[in-house]
């Protein structure tokens, strides 16, 4: 499926992936507009977010990736800067992943290399966070807002222990594309990324202080500094 997808200015392509629950315009607003100034900027919802309706979420990642072919194939775009974070990162791997020759060059966020020793007890806090915000009347009417689709069905999916494709994520120093790898100090899973992808001469990596998670939130200006640095070299 083509993915409803926003577009702003001219120049050498880049996609931003958004996180979980957010869309292409809610998601890397800093960033998205400074860059726009030099470049071309598209910004899909991913299937089951914003406009791009879809209830089937069965093979969610490798569809996804399916959904971006087709989107860029729809606008006549023969490769890209891709930029994902957490959600939108795993979209971005398994992109590269199949369609290589499409990517220029790939920088990831909020990502778990490896499965860590307390995924079980870091998956049943994700669970319980999720129905607490089912619960929360003021959340749920800000995503039936933001989202023309059952987004809650996206939620439900994450409650499968299994839903996190770590496969894919360790496989990820394997990829002969230019990535960027990017992490916050406060985020200790995720910084292993840093040794276990920086070993590889095409990875480069870098820990901002004073964030977590959504590093691009978190430190925007910092963020968008190095993206714009590692997107140069590779343009």
């Amino acid at each position: 499926m083509q993915l409803h997808t926003s577009v702003k200015g001219e120049g050498d392509p880049i996609v931003f992936l958004h996180t979980g629950l957010q869309t292409g315009e809610t998601d890397f607003q800093y960033q998205s507009e400074y860059l726009s100034n030099y470049y071309q900027v598209l910004l899909p919802d991913l299937r089951g977010h914003g406009n791009s309706f879809s209830d089937d979420f069965s093979d969610f990642f490798e569809d996804s990736a399916k959904d971006l072919e087709e989107t860029l194939d729809g606008h006549h775009i023969d490769s890209v800067h891709l930029v994902g974070c957490s959600l939108g990162a795993l979209v971005g791997i398994f992109f590269a992943q199949l369609y290589p020759n499409r990517v220029k060059s790939l920088c990831l966020s909020g990502v778990l290399p490896e499965k860590p020793a307390k995924w079980r007890y870091m998956h049943r806090q994700d669970v319980e966070r999720q129905r607490r915000l089912l619960r929360n009347e003021e959340q749920v009417q800000y995503f039936n807002q933001l989202h023309n689709t059952n987004w809650r069905e996206f939620i439900y999916l994450a409650r499968d222990e299994e839903w996190y494709p770590f496969a894919q994520t360790k496989a990820v120093k394997e990829l002969q594309v230019p990535i960027l790898y990017l992490t916050g100090e406060n985020n200790y899973y995720e910084i292993k990324g840093v040794s276990i992808y920086g070993e590889c001469e095409h990875v480069h990596v870098a820990v901002l202080p004073f964030a977590g998670h959504l590093v691009h939130q978190d430190q925007p200006e910092l963020y968008t500094s190095i993206l714009e640095q590692f997107i140069k070299r590779h343009t």
